[in-house]
């Protein structure tokens, strides 16, 4: 039996997820497959790639055949340089952290804190603010 790492879609039309999986070659692209031993979303940035190390080595010493997609994805990740002796690539890049929103909160909560409650502006107050205004900057200007 011939034995395969290839790519098996999952998702919707235009979000294509992957699972890389062992099967045998001549099952469908979707079909039943021996074993999952990893993970490949591209449309994420940057793309994400989860790949179990030590079961894709087993499946390559015993004769599994990567088609060229997942022969790709075992290179970025260094799993066949690992296979053939070569060495390893630069590392994945990782994508950002996502921000602590409840932290941000909780930080602009506490720095409003100690600021009055905001009133109600209303027409009277916009225009006494402008009368205010052009009075301190003639006040600047004679001092200078």
């Amino acid at each position: 039996m011939a034995v395969k790492i290839k790519l098996k879609r999952l998702g919707k039309i235009r979000s294509p997820h992957y699972r890389i999986v062992v099967a045998d070659s001549r099952t469908r692209r979707d079909g039943r497959a021996i074993e999952e031993i990893g993970l490949y979303h591209p449309v994420q940035n940057p793309s994400r790639i989860e790949v179990n190390s030590e079961r894709a080595q087993y499946w390559l010493s015993v004769g599994a055949q990567p088609t060229e997609p997942v022969m790709a994805i075992l290179k970025l990740t260094g799993d066949w340089q690992k296979h053939k002796g070569l060495p390893a690539p630069a590392p994945l890049l990782q994508p950002e952290p996502k921000a602590d929103h409840r932290a941000l909160f909780e930080a602009v909560a506490k720095d409003a804190e100690g600021e009055p409650k905001g009133e109600a502006i209303t027409q009277k107050k916009k225009a006494e603010k402008k009368d205010e205004a052009p009075a301190e900057s003639a006040a600047e200007s004679t001092e200078a």
